[in-house]
């Protein structure tokens, strides 16, 4: 076992030529980062689950309540082994064919089991007060989490020249606010590993959980090889947009549409400035051509630059959605819009709302309504 373990752990892997592991080890005078440092994280992730379940509870909730969001209960289907089956094995939302078959066999009209099929989809759906809870607390953690990367990151040299990110690698000392800065995000992402079971579904779930693992795996990693400087630009560069995208929700959640039109605006301007221009363009750039001059060729380089790539991938995925949904508010008209009157209509409405901040374009039964995915 100890034999597999140093093999892992081996330092022509891991670190540039002729560096050893003792060589950024901490002392007394100077602190390196370590492996070690990341057993700590599990038990906070854990704490701030429960910070976060208490918080949507005792301030989330009553906070939405006050902006006058209901908790609404959807109601129940009546029970109908046919059309449940159909439901379960086929798709939640027939095609007309399947329709008009379903409708023939039970001497149904089109519309009662359009009907059916829609309350169906909207029972046990979470209300619009508890998706407004669970946004304000990734909310309040972007908020925190901006300001403090803010407050020191942009104090740095190697924040406007990131050639410094590898001038002296991986001699960087590291310091007490990138200390907190790196942990208050892994703990966060772990926690939102974590709660995958019980928060909300969203349609872009796989996504989502393969931008978790990855962020996860390149804070950690990136940690473990002393790569904290550039893993900072990438920080930095990825809180604020999502400030503007859950506060923009927020505001839809409350029914305040021309202040979630603002906001979402500026999440889209911030979004395509941070993650589509400046992450590839100067951070992934400096990471793959500007290191390989500084410091030269190692294999876990290699790894972090696949992991940013990955990453980056994502967010052109996500900002094709974005501007599917922009496009269709400005040359189709009003997006999330939905005209039917069926009394059950309320939860396809909530619907609509996440799909108008969180997806890709897609019609929306009789209407030409556009909705979009959610973007982290």
């Amino acid at each position: 076992m100890a034999g597999k373990i140093s093999w892992f752990w081996n330092e022509r892997f891991w670190l540039p030529p002729n560096i050893t592991w003792a060589d950024i080890r901490s002392t007394d005078e100077v602190r390196y980062p370590a492996l070690e440092d990341l057993y700590i994280v599990f038990p906070y992730a854990v704490l701030l689950l429960i910070i976060r379940l208490c918080f949507e509870r005792l301030i989330g909730m009553p906070f939405g309540r006050l902006l006058g969001i209901k908790q609404s209960a959807n109601r129940k289907p009546e029970p109908n082994t046919i059309l449940e089956k159909a439901y379960n094995s086929v798709t939640h939302n027939p095609d007309e064919a399947r329709l008009t078959g379903l409708a023939k066999q039970l001497d149904w009209s089109e519309r009662q089991v359009e009907r059916w099929f829609r309350v169906r989809r909207n029972y046990g759906r979470p209300s619009t007060l508890t998706k407004f809870s669970e946004t304000s607390w990734r909310f309040l953690f972007y908020t925190v989490a901006s300001i403090y990367g803010l407050m020191h990151v942009p104090s740095e040299p190697w924040f406007w020249d990131t050639k410094k990110c590898w001038e002296g690698f991986p001699y960087h000392a590291i310091e007490p606010f990138m200390y907190n800065y790196y942990f208050m995000e892994l703990v966060f992402h772990w926690c939102l590993i974590m709660s995958v079971l019980f928060d909300i579904k969203r349609k872009d779930f796989l996504p989502n959980i393969i931008h978790h693992f990855v962020t996860v795996m390149l804070i950690s990693f990136s940690w473990v090889c002393n790569f904290v400087r550039i893993g900072g630009l990438v920080l930095t560069c990825h809180d604020l947009s999502d400030v503007f995208l859950e506060s923009a929700k927020m505001a839809k959640y409350a029914n305040r549409e021309s202040l979630t039109n603002v906001l979402f605006a500026i999440f889209a301007i911030t979004f395509f400035f941070s993650r589509i221009v400046m992450l590839p363009y100067r951070i992934i750039y400096s990471s793959m051509v500007e290191s390989h001059a500084i410091v030269g060729f190692f294999y876990s380089h290699i790894f972090l630059n696949g992991l940013m790539c990955v990453l980056q991938v994502l967010h052109f995925y996500w900002f094709y959605l974005i501007s599917c949904m922009v496009y269709s508010s400005v040359v189709k008209g009003k997006v999330g819009k939905d005209n039917r009157s069926d009394d059950e209509s309320s939860g396809e409405s909530d619907e609509i709302v996440e799909n108008h901040l969180n997806g890709s374009a897609k019609k929306h039964a009789n209407n030409e309504c556009y909705a979009t995915e959610k973007v982290p």
